[in-house]
């Protein structure tokens, strides 16, 4: 869920672009470290690489390297040898110098291609996985292109291969659910939509809320208080809980939840949650036949403490990012990659899915936190799965999420995740634990401008935990600053086995009763449950909420988020009007539209005027 703590970054230089020139750019820090970054990677690292490979592949370089690893016993110098049909992964590069080698380009119809070998030294280059080939497979899924391998600390990781095609062709484009167009989530009408909901896991078996009697109660009482998303979890445990073996029971649990929230009008992000990695260290995630502890110790110190200080999980993360071999033979990260492909195989098409969530708050293990571990190993990772996505699913948008510790304020250090249509999904948790310092609105901030800069848009997607209500309100004010939707941590804590929330992180104490009463944090509702535009036909520019006064603010343009002109004459837009803020009715003031819903309805809807180019509202206590 979340932690609250401090660690030094493994240091390391993230690919980066030439930007444009801009004088005033010079005096950005963030664009100077960028420039930096590009300068030394060009002048340094790429001269210093380019001319190692020089070496190795010249004739005298060949026979005093080969002499070197003979002399030594060691593979010390030289490229990991490329993949074969016998031997599809390509081999791992020199210890001191050399490349990891490129993986087979498969040539059998449903075959997957082989993965790249990993690049040990310094300036070392992952190989890149080779490409799938089209055809049916015994999976019933696309076959996988191929991991690409983890590069050097100055090095880079090595780029996915191709994912296959079935013979019944690509997967059908989809339309009517959500959407992302540049740094907006849009539906499909091309609205501007701004999410408002809570997170729902389950971490212990069975994995599923309905288990533990969420139902269309809580999806009845969501909608009434104006929420419009539920971040759902997803277990990889429930999905595979042996190698290869997907439970298709257990996604029809979860979507009869999916089902439930759509009949009140709620969409959900599919989370695939992991707090711990897996319950081998008292947490949820990973199956245990995914989980290798190397054999080291596994003391139990409790979340989130195992994250810093247990060597088994340390481990366990670092065959996950380094698609160590599973029992059957396939790699980790190869197999997460396949079960993603499954669980989006089996959604794809439900307009009801506003997103999938690669992975919850991961954990660098001993690669660390820093540009290394975020540019050079998570980035690649999270590009694998992606392409297993959308080698099933063109359309519903992907989430992911910096490493773990930014939840406390620390800089974001991802690359770029190649698909348009993807959410920069992030926490913010500073101010519950690092009060005063002003980490919280530099969460934001990071995750604003990150999303910015990869025109993407942004969703803070857990936050709360707590029983502050002024910390809560004043995250969902830098939230409307920033002009960013956000689903807070939790509906319901039960079954929440990894926690710092100590027992006040729930809005319903237990979903198998009614939300009402005891059942019910009123007070957490009143500051969560605010105004907000949930569908805009426009373009926004601002909205706030000032709880003080009860007063709800929206400014937008009629041109559409999209660039394809402007909404027509009488567009309209909604904006959710809860009333547990307005219990006895509002007033609204419009500029260049007017109401059109009907007095009190707990969804105020404005219709621009005739040749409106901007739109204002105002809604006020009734009184």
């Amino acid at each position: 869920m979340l932690v609250a703590a401090g660690m030094a970054t493994l240091a390391g230089a993230p690919d980066a672009g030439a930007d444009d020139f801009d004088i005033g750019a010079w005096f950005d820090p963030d664009v100077m470290s960028t420039a930096a970054e590009t300068a030394f990677r060009q002048l340094v690292v790429d001269p210093i690489h380019d001319g190692i490979e020089d070496w190795i592949h010249s004739d005298l370089g060949q026979q005093i390297d080969t002499a070197i690893n003979q002399l030594s016993g060691l593979y010390l110098i030289g490229d990991g040898a490329p993949g074969t049909a016998e031997n599809p992964d390509g081999g791992v590069g020199g210890l001191w110098f050399g490349d990891g080698g490129d993986g087979w380009d498969a040539t059998g119809a449903g075959q997957a291609g082989g993965d790249g070998g990993a690049a040990l030294s310094l300036f070392g280059i992952g190989g890149d996985g080779g490409d799938a080939v089209d055809g049916d497979t015994l999976s019933g899924l696309p076959a996988l292109g191929g991991a690409g391998g983890n590069g050097g600390l100055l090095g880079s990781h090595g780029a996915v291969g191709a994912f296959g095609t079935l013979a019944s062709g690509p997967p059908v484009v989809t339309t009517g659910g959500l959407d992302s167009i540049d740094t907006w989530i849009t539906d499909g009408d091309g609205r501007v939509v701004v999410l408002h909901g809570l997170a729902e896991v389950y971490k212990v078996a069975p994995f599923a809320p309905s288990a533990i009697g969420f139902g269309d109660d809580d999806a009845q009482f969501l909608a009434d208080n104006g929420f419009n998303v539920v971040r759902l979890g997803v277990i990889w445990a429930g999905v595979e809980p042996q190698p290869g073996v997907f439970d298709r029971s257990y996604l029809d649990s979860i979507d009869e939840t999916v089902q439930t929230l759509a009949r009140h009008g709620i969409h959900v992000v599919l989370d695939m949650h992991q707090d711990g990695y897996s319950s081998v260290f008292g947490g949820e995630g990973a199956p245990e036949w995914a989980t290798q502890t190397g054999g080291l110790p596994n003391p139990s110190l409790g979340f989130p403490y195992d994250y810093f200080f247990n060597p088994a999980q340390y481990h366990a993360w670092d065959a996950l990012w380094s698609n160590t071999a599973a029992p059957d033979g396939m790699g980790l990260a190869n197999h997460y990659a396949q079960m993603w492909e499954y669980v989006a195989d089996y959604f794809h098409g439900n307009p009801n899915v506003a997103g999938y969530e690669i992975m919850n708050e991961p954990w660098g293990g001993s690669f660390g936190v820093g540009s290394y571990f975020g540019t050079g190993i998570l980035t690649p990772f999270y590009n694998q799965v992606d392409a297993a996505i959308r080698a099933v699913d063109p359309s519903t948008p992907v989430y992911f999420e910096p490493d773990l510790l930014t939840t406390n304020g620390l800089p974001l250090t991802l690359g770029t995740v190649d698909d348009p249509n993807s959410v920069l999904s992030f926490h913010d948790y500073a101010d519950s634990f690092l009060p005063g310092l002003g980490l919280g609105a530099q969460s934001a901030s990071n995750a604003v401008t990150y999303g910015t800069s990869h025109n993407i848009p942004v969703l803070l997607s857990e936050f709360g935990a707590t029983n502050d209500y002024s910390n809560i309100s004043d995250t969902l004010r830098i939230a409307d600053q920033n002009r960013i939707g956000w689903t807070e941590w939790e509906y319901s804590d039960k079954g929440d086995i990894t926690t710092t929330g100590g027992g006040n992180g729930w809005l319903v104490a237990d979903p198998a009763r009614p939300p009402t009463g005891d059942n019910l944090d009123t007070e957490k509702l009143a500051a969560l449950a605010t105004p907000y535009p949930q569908a805009i036909s426009g373009t926004p520019s601002s909205w706030s909420f000032d709880s003080a006064t009860g007063t709800f603010q929206l400014s937008y343009s009629t041109e559409r988020a999209d660039g394809l002109g402007s909404f027509g004459d009488g567009s309209q837009t909604t904006i959710s009007t809860p009333a547990v803020e307005y219990p006895n009715g509002y007033q609204v003031s419009v500029t260049g539209g007017q109401v059109v819903s009907a007095p009190k309805a707990a969804v105020l809807t404005i219709a621009s005027d005739p040749g409106a180019d901007t739109v204002s509202v105002t809604v006020r206590p009734a009184g």
